[in-house]
């Protein structure tokens, strides 16, 4: 029995398709499993903190998934990759994003 269509799309990067894409088949199996739960349910993700505010990370082993609600219905995946520098990563990307620099450090989401 295949899942209900979710309410929400999903929008993510090239680079992030092409990192996804670019995994070990069982790896990349996990990480779409991943997803497809944040899609079904975004408040199943961990809220982050500090610098990483309004964005949510999702496990799937060693690996992570950040994302974020950018709006009613789009959930757009930010990252994904080894939690071991993912937090870090992230935060650099955000910072080279100038379209995501109004929102990086602001509070949680209520």
């Amino acid at each position: 029995m295949t899942a209900p269509p979710s309410a929400y799309r999903l929008k993510l990067t090239e680079q992030t398709a092409a990192f996804i894409r670019s995994l070990h088949p069982d790896i990349k199996k996990k990480i779409r499993a991943g997803i497809e739960i944040i899609m079904h349910n975004p408040q199943r993700g961990k809220q982050l903190r500090q610098e990483l505010a309004r964005l949510c990370s999702f496990r799937v082993g060693k690996f992570r998934i950040v994302y974020r609600l950018a709006s009613k219905t789009v959930i757009e995946l930010v990252a994904a990759g080894p939690r071991k520098t993912m937090y870090e990563e992230t935060y650099k990307l955000l910072m080279r994003e100038k379209q995501f620099t109004g929102w990086v450090g602001k509070e949680t989401r209520k």
